[in-house]
């Protein structure tokens, strides 16, 4: 699939995903403790792609978005929000502090100037925050349908990090995708047939039911063990320059 058959996939599904939905608070995701004891540290944020899930404090916290029904409600809500694309953030260099992409990074096929990006408007010494999904060997429909470029393989991940200036600090499982192949399959027909159903029943129950059922993340220092892991969050610092 061409990068620019990837880009027009995830635009067409997430703008049909966010135009009919509402903003979750981010205290009520499982990364809120981990986010929340950054915030001090933090004044200068940046959330990419959030959709209307943000991770991040909304009020106050830039974010850049490829979705128009996401920039205005984040707006709307005390944020500093704007269309534009984790390729080309439009950022001086060190503004950031605190940098989120939460399932961002593997819809892009050029993840190299991705991470050139993300370290380029991070700070010395400041965070970034994300997460993709692991192992080619778990490809399925699912990521197909929602516009997925790669699912990563931990030694491919690990040199990119390094070539761009960035150490990890630590890691946890991290995740919401059902691992079950036959419900897997029934959602993606559900996708592809009967599209609006679809998003309905995520946004108002499916989303909902994953969300009391979260589970605290469990972090370790450096990279968590990979071996059967289908997602992961990474804490990672940016060094010296």
């Amino acid at each position: 699939m061409s990068a620019s058959d990837i880009a027009k996939i995830n635009r067409e599904f997430y703008d049909t995903l966010w135009s009919q939905t509402y903003v979750e608070r981010p205290e009520r995701f499982n990364t809120w403790p981990l986010i929340s004891g950054m915030l001090p540290s933090a004044p200068m944020r940046l959330e990419i792609g959030p959709g209307l899930r943000p991770r991040l404090p909304i009020a106050g916290t830039h974010f850049i978005d490829i979705s128009a029904p996401v920039v205005a409600k984040l707006n709307a809500r005390g944020g500093v929000a704007a269309s534009g694309e984790i390729t080309a953030l439009p950022f001086g260099d060190g503004e950031f502090d605190l940098v989120g992409a939460f399932d961002v990074i593997e819809h892009i096929e050029d993840d190299r100037r991705v991470f050139a990006e993300l370290s380029r408007v991070l700070k010395t010494g400041g965070v970034l925050v994300f997460a993709v999904p692991l192992h080619a060997r778990f490809w399925t429909e699912f990521d197909d349908c929602v516009g997925h470029a790669r699912r990563y393989e931990p030694a491919d991940l690990l040199a990119l990090l390094a070539g761009h200036q960035l150490a990890i600090e630590k890691s946890a499982r991290f995740g919401m995708q059902p691992n079950n192949p036959r419900l897997l399959k029934y959602g993606v027909k559900w996708l592809t047939q009967h599209h609006a159903a679809a998003m309905r029943w995520y946004n108002w129950v499916f989303m909902p039911l994953g969300m009391l059922f979260q589970k605290r993340l469990k972090f370790v220092p450096g990279l968590v063990d990979p071996a059967g892991v289908a997602e992961i969050v990474l804490v990672c610092r940016r060094l010296p320059r």
